[in-house]
């Protein structure tokens, strides 16, 4: 049984990082300009963290556990990120002229998992998904978790080999626990991520996998923590949730509480300055962060409410 204080300090943390990310949103960061072209000259800019965003209001909407304001600005941001992405018709001629590429089917996903379609994608993808060239490109195995996660949320076709996929990882070979570094620590929480459909099918992650993270994740979490490393700890505090009953009690979130700030920032890490001087530099730097607490606490009060698994 999740602790009750938990769920209490994820609720407000995560509330407050949504509300930030909603005002820096709207209010005009992250503008995807009228010119730019689908080859996106530099993608971590403004896309990248836009399609993060809407993930985190994807998730929100999709697990409905929290109060109708949240929900309201979830909406709100979806809809803002839809329109810059031209109703998804970027992201349609990204995919058509790069067909191996797996960002615009990505980003699509997280629309498609609340309803957004945009049937010339659909069709595009169903058709891309037949092409040897497309299940051939040489990506990291938590990669291939991403984009067979996507396929599985926008109902494309062929049934990817999860078991096999899952293999592929560095969590998946049951890794000494004592090799993770930090690099090596994101692509653990996306193979969870990935495989556990943030959270919504604990029981897709692999028994072997469940039982080592079950015993290492307190130990991770702990480094993560001492070395101040707040983003890395928000994904750790994520995977708990999605392996099912959590496991490293209050310590992480009460960490995480303690260093938000009152206008819902929370820090990417303990050695980056914050500084207003820039606001939207402030926002652009530490948007990620907040983008992790809204899905840690979204995932966090799902798992411990009893949501229900989406359709396969």
């Amino acid at each position: 049984m999740t602790d009750t204080q938990v769920l209490a300090t994820a609720q407000q943390l995560g509330s407050r990082a949504l509300a930030w990310l909603h005002t820096g949103q709207l209010g005009g960061f992250d503008r995807i300009e009228d010119n730019t072209i689908i080859d996106l000259a530099d993608p971590n800019d403004v896309y990248k963290p836009l399609c993060e965003a809407a993930l985190a209001a994807s998730l929100i909407l999709r697990d409905g556990v929290t109060g109708a304001h949240d929900a309201r600005l979830a909406r709100e941001l979806l809809e803002a990120s839809w329109a810059q992405l031209r109703c998804g018709d970027l992201l349609y001629e990204r995919q058509l002229r790069h067909v191996t590429v797996i960002d615009p089917l990505e980003t699509y996903a997280h629309f498609a998992r609340v309803g957004y379609r945009h049937p010339a994608m659909d069709e595009l993808l169903e058709s891309l998904g037949r092409l040897r060239s497309v299940h051939a490109v040489e990506i990291p195995g938590n990669r291939q978790l991403a984009l067979a996660n996507a396929r599985r949320i926008a109902g494309l076709s062929p049934a990817p080999d999860w078991p096999a996929l899952a293999q592929a990882t560095w969590l998946g070979a049951l890794s000494e626990p004592w090799t993770i570094a930090w690099v090596i620590g994101y692509h653990v929480t996306h193979t969870v991520f990935h495989l556990t459909d943030w959270g919504a099918r604990p029981e897709c992650l692999p028994e072997p996998m469940h039982a080592y993270l079950r015993d290492w994740l307190p130990v991770w979490l702990d480094v993560w923590l001492e070395t101040e490393q707040w983003d890395l700890a928000g994904e750790l505090l994520i995977v708990d949730s999605c392996i099912g009953e959590p496991v490293t009690g209050r310590v992480g979130w009460d960490a995480l509480a303690a260093v938000q700030q009152p206008d819902g920032l929370i820090p990417r890490d303990g050695a980056t300055p914050l500084s207003y001087d820039d606001p939207e530099d402030t926002f652009r730097e530490h948007e990620h962060t907040a983008v992790v607490g809204v899905v840690a606490a979204t995932v966090a009060l799902s798992r411990a409410l009893g949501g229900a698994p989406v359709a396969a």
